[in-house]
């Protein structure tokens, strides 16, 4: 069935057809009606779904943390300064190992206010232990909340689903939404190993003395270093079902490119048009689309670009005193590597500023141009 809706009703009717038990969230623009739709779904009792009502968003990730222990399916949904709220529960779910599955929709992070769209928020979470899945289009949201949850209960660690705010989030696209029998017999029902059962008491995250504290942390480390085959696998079964597929990451473009365009999130959609245009024109230029963040894919990223001599990114994000962060990232994997290209770094569309298909072709002219780059950070349509 084919419906037109917005990317945050995209994510309502993946929480939908997954089957969620629980749902508990706490409103922030430009998340707020992901929430809005379910709780009226839920309030009419078309959907039997449990909402817990909370005061915060911290208390929102705390109360998925009970349930998920408790051994049902758990979702919610934030954007920003909420995001930045749930921290220190973010690391508590990860440590406890819960296969919660949160959509965080792309907001700049203030002062000053604001409440467009800029990836610096779910990006300063990247050492929480989370999953973490970019969406350029709001058919790819729907498919990736359905296997989300898959990885998240195959790997039990929680996934984070990020789209672009308002151009996704309150945008409307066509997208194909699967029927709930198509994904009963992909997503099965959540059985954890270790749920609470009165009849059998146990504690859970007590305090962990020196001597096993470390092996927890290298349990998650082994857990993140199977999501790349888990996703691998997730997806290849998804596009078998379904006929669409992400992957990790998405080369297209031109086959033996010298010079490659690295970007996430919307950006791709709009490099993609350029691309075509440059290599119509003669350009020997490939873009590379990033989907899954963390675990960072370093070993796809480099079978992508062999031959590229220089690799240009666009960073909708930054890291004070460093940069763009996935510039950041894309160093330090290429560091230990024989031969690798050489790698610009472009920061733009910070707060919800237009990153233009004039400024993805400045930002690929200059890399076609310039030897090196002129510095860490190359400034993308700044006003002078």
């Amino acid at each position: 069935m084919k419906r037109v809706i917005t990317g945050n009703q995209a994510v309502a009717y993946g929480v939908i057809l997954s089957r969620v038990d629980v749902v508990s969230a706490y409103p922030i623009t430009p998340q707020t009606t992901i929430v809005e739709e379910l709780s009226e779904l839920i309030a009419s009792g078309r959907l039997k779904t449990r909402f817990l009502k909370v005061e915060s968003e911290h208390s929102a990730m705390a109360a998925l943390i009970g349930a998920s222990t408790g051994g049902v399916r758990c979702f919610t949904a934030t954007s920003s300064h909420g995001l930045a709220y749930m921290h220190e529960m973010l690391h508590w779910a990860s440590g406890a190992r819960l296969p919660i599955v949160m959509v965080n929709v792309n907001r700049a992070i203030g002062p000053p206010w604001n409440i467009w769209s800029d990836q610096s928020d779910s990006l300063s979470q990247r050492d929480t232990g989370w999953i973490q899945l970019y969406c350029e289009n709001n058919q790819e949201v729907l498919d990736t909340i359905l296997q989300a949850y898959l990885i998240a209960e195959k790997v039990k660690l929680p996934v984070m689903v990020v789209l672009d705010a308002f151009v996704l989030s309150h945008t409307s696209e066509p997208v194909e939404v699967p029927s709930m029998e198509e994904v009963d017999s992909f997503l099965p029902p959540f059985c954890p190993d270790y749920p609470i059962d009165t009849q059998e008491p146990r504690a859970y995250s007590v305090i962990t003395m020196p001597e096993h504290f470390m092996e927890f942390r290298y349990k998650i480390q082994k857990a993140m270093e199977e999501v790349p085959d888990v996703s691998k696998k997730v997806d290849d079964e998804f596009r078998s079902r379904f006929g669409r597929g992400y992957g990790a990451i998405e080369r297209y473009g031109k086959e033996e490119a010298e010079v490659l365009l690295m970007t996430s999130g919307t950006v791709t959609s709009t490099s993609r048009t350029v691309i075509r245009k440059l290599n119509e024109d003669g350009l020997s230029v490939a873009g590379l689309k990033i989907k899954r963040f963390r675990p960072f894919p370093s070993e796809e990223i480099y079978g992508a670009i062999k031959g590229a001599k220089k690799l240009a990114v666009i960073d909708r994000n930054l890291s004070a005193g460093v940069g763009g962060i996935f510039a950041q990232e894309l160093r330090a994997s290429l560091y230990p590597r024989e031969e690798r290209p050489q790698v610009f770094g472009f920061v733009s569309g910070l707060g919800g500023r237009d990153i233009t298909p004039e400024l993805i072709e400045e930002a690929i002219q200059y890399t076609v141009e310039h030897p090196q780059p002129e510095g860490d950070i190359l400034w993308l349509g700044l006003k002078k």
